[in-house]
C-alpha cells in the first residue's frame, strides 16, 4: 500500500490538466519554474513541475522545507507573493540566496476537506510584476483549480472502487446509471454554460483556466457516457442502437475525423469517404465507434505517421478501418482488447477508463457485426464488418 506521500505524488501525476496549468502559469506570470509541491512541517515535494531553467530537480525529489518560503506559507495559510527579494521583507531569508530568484510566488492548495496540501510556486532570478491584484486574483484561481483536480481525481477514483462492486451486483448497477444521469449530467451542464458564460465577462488573463476547465469538464463527460454505456449493455444484453435508413453516412464520418483533428492538431488523419454511402443503421453509434477506434489509434500509434481510415465493401458486406503505424501488437494482447476496463501496461499511456474498444466491439454487436484486429508489417488496422441488410446498403465506386 503506498504511503500518504506516494499516494499524494501519484494523484497529482494522474490530473491531465497539470501540465497546461503550469505552461499557463507560466506564461502569465513570466516565471520560468513553477511546480506544484507537497508541504510538510518538515520536508517539501515536488509533485509536478515547470523547469525553463535547468535547476535540475525531478518530480518526486523532496527539500528541506527550512530552506524554503513554502515553510512560511503552510505557518501562515497565507499567499507570498514577491516582485523583487531586494525590495520584500524577506530579503534576509536563506532561500532567496540558495535557489537564486528574485522574484517568487507561493500560493497555498488544499485538500477536498479543507487540509492543507502544499502550494502552488514559481521562481525566476529576474524581477517580475506580480503583485497586482488581478494577478493575485487569477493565481488564486489557478490554486483553486488544482485544488478541484485533486478533489475530482478522489471522487473518480472512488467511483472506480464502486464500479468494481457495480459490475459484480446487477442492483448496484441501476442504482449507479440512475444516479449518473440525474446527480451528475444536470450539474455538469450547469458547470460547462457557466464557463461560456464567464468567458464572456473575466479578464482575458483568467481564459487559460476558462479552457482547462472546458476540457475537463468534457472529459468528465466523455467517462460518464462510456460507464453509462457499459453498464446498460451489461445489463440489457448489449448497447441499444435505433436502426435507420442513412444514405449520406459520409457526413457523419467526416463530422468525427473533423473532430478529432481539431483536438488532436499535431496528428494527420487521412480519410477520404465517398459521396452517398446508404446503410441501415444507428449514426450516432457509428459515429461513437469511428471515434473510439480513432482515439485508440492516435494514441497508441506512432507520432509521426498518418491515420487512415477507409470504407469499403465486398457483396453483402460494409467494412469501415482505422489503421496505424506502430510496434505489432502481440497475439496474446490482441485477445485482451476488447475487454472492458484493460489498458496497455506496457505504452506508457493510461487515460480514461479503459472502455473505449469494448464499446466499439458492442456497437459492432449490436448492429450484428464484428469488430476484429490485425497487427503485422508494423501497422494495426481495426475493422468493423457488418453484413448489408436487404441489400439496402451501397457504397459508391466500391
Amino acid at each position: 500500500m503506498l504511503i500518504p506521500i506516494e499516494s499524494d505524488l501519484a494523484t497529482i501525476a494522474q490530473i491531465e490538466a497539470v501540465p497546461t496549468i503550469l505552461e499557463a502559469v507560466g506564461e502569465l506570470t513570466g516565471l520560468r519554474f513553477v511546480c506544484i509541491a507537497r508541504v510538510t512541517d518538515t520536508t517539501l515535494y515536488i509533485c509536478a513541475l515547470l523547469d525553463k531553467l535547468n535547476f535540475g530537480f525531478q518530480v518526486g525529489d523532496s527539500l528541506d522545507v527550512k530552506t524554503t518560503l513554502c515553510e512560511k506559507v503552510r505557518e501562515k495559510q497565507k499567499p507570498i507573493v514577491i516582485d523583487s527579494v531586494a525590495d520584500s521583507e524577506y530579503r534576509g531569508h536563506p532561500a532567496p540566496k540558495l535557489y537564486g530568484f528574485q522574484s517568487y510566488f507561493s500560493i497555498p492548495l488544499y485538500r477536498p476537506g479543507g487540509e492543507y496540501f502544499g502550494t502552488l510556486c514559481g521562481l525566476d532570478p529576474k524581477p517580475a510584476h506580480l503583485s497586482t491584484e488581478t494577478m493575485h486574483k487569477t493565481l488564486g484561481l489557478f490554486a483553486e483549480l488544482i485544488a478541484r483536480q485533486l478533489a475530482n481525481e478522489v471522487v473518480l477514483g472512488r467511483t472506480r472502487l464502486a464500479l468494481d462492486d457495480a459490475i459484480e451486483t446487477s442492483v448496484l448497477r441501476e442504482h449507479f446509471i440512475a444516479a449518473l444521469s440525474h446527480d451528475v449530467r444536470t450539474p455538469l451542464a450547469t458547470m460547462l454554460n457557466g464557463v461560456d458564460i464567464l468567458e464572456q465577462l473575466v479578464d482575458r488573463s483568467a481564459i487559460p483556466l476558462l479552457d482547462t476547465m472546458r476540457r475537463s469538464g468534457k472529459r468528465i463527460s466523455e467517462l460518464i457516457d462510456d460507464v453509462s454505456d457499459f453498464a446498460r449493455g451489461r445489463l440489457g444484453g448489449g448497447i441499444a442502437v435505433e436502426l435507420r435508413e442513412e444514405s449520406n453516412l459520409e457526413l457523419t464520418l467526416c463530422q468525427v475525423v473533423e473532430e478529432l483533428r481539431h483536438n488532436y492538431p499535431a496528428r494527420t488523419i487521412d480519410a477520404n469517404f465517398p459521396s452517398g454511402i446508404a446503410l441501415l443503421c444507428d449514426a450516432p453509434r457509428i459515429a461513437q465507434l469511428l471515434s473510439n477506434l480513432l482515439k485508440n489509434a492516435i494514441v497508441h500509434g506512432s507520432a509521426s505517421q498518418p491515420v487512415s481510415v477507409r470504407v469499403s465493401s465486398s457483396p453483402g458486406t460494409f467494412e469501415l478501418s482505422v489503421t496505424n503505424f506502430g510496434p505489432d501488437i502481440p497475439l496474446e494482447t490482441q485477445a485482451e482488447l476488447f475487454k472492458p476496463f484493460w489498458q496497455s501496461t506496457t505504452s506508457g499511456t493510461k487515460k480514461g477508463l479503459g472502455l473505449g474498444l469494448y464499446i466499439a466491439s458492442e456497437i459492432a454487436r449490436s448492429h450484428g457485426g464484428r469488430l476484429v484486429v490485425d497487427s503485422s508489417g508494423g501497422q494495426t488496422t481495426f475493422t468493423y464488418h457488418v453484413r448489408m441488410r436487404n441489400a439496402r446498403a451501397n457504397i459508391p465506386g466500391t
